[in-house]
């Protein structure tokens, strides 16, 4: 049978592709009391391990400007070190600290300290990086502070996170971890954009 356009062929094509497509589409929970109750769960489990690394590929940009690193974040107990390694340029930067204080070394010729680590890269390095919140996003966990809404895919892991202005898609996990860690993160902010991309995760 030929299909021409407009032709009768065309108008069973195009339910049919419409119903193959919505059937390749991942399934997306909302979050309810079964959902939030599993990522309760969840984050007690991971929250357990004090001490983790991840080690991966770092994009951000702002719409103008943005940059690419090799990136390796350690973090202990509330003790954060991030270094992080952009080939190209050559640039090594250390940025360590806690909640409470934060040192950016590699920028300038000095180390530079502050309170927060977020404003230390911004104004700095011009890297738009929620640092604080990040330590729990990058882990599929809510931040402690502010309102959190969740999406959830088939095996109820977060797919979706909206928290502090900013919206966190979880793209890919790890299989076999339990609880499952993100293996792609990305968040974005209006023009602000993070991409995280992990090679590997320690544990303990």
């Amino acid at each position: 049978m030929r299909l021409s356009p407009g032709g009768a062929g065309l108008r069973w094509v195009l339910p049919l592709l419409a119903l193959s497509l919505s059937a390749c589409a991942p399934l997306r929970l909302r979050e309810d009391d079964a959902t939030l109750r599993v990522q309760q769960q969840r984050e007690t489990a991971i929250l357990a391990q004090r001490e983790w690394q991840l080690t991966g590929r770092i994009a951000v940009s702002n719409g103008d400007d943005g940059g690419n690193a090799d990136v390796e974040w350690l973090q202990q107990g509330e003790r954060y070190d991030l270094r992080l390694r952009a080939p190209i340029s050559g640039k090594n930067w250390r940025l360590h600290g806690d909640a409470r204080s934060a040192t950016l070394e590699g920028v300038r010729e000095q180390a530079l300290t502050g309170t927060s680590a977020a404003e230390l890269l911004a104004r700095e390095a011009n890297w738009q990086l929620p640092v604080a919140e990040l330590e729990f996003w990058v882990r599929g966990l809510r931040a402690p502070k502010g309102k959190a809404e969740l999406v959830f895919d088939e095996a109820q892991r977060p797919a979706k996170l909206l928290q502090a202005g900013w919206t966190i898609e979880y793209r890919d996990y790890f299989a076999g971890s339990e609880p499952a860690l993100p293996r792609k993160v990305f968040a974005t902010k209006g023009k602000q954009r993070v991409r995280l991309f992990i090679e590997d995760w320690q544990v303990r």
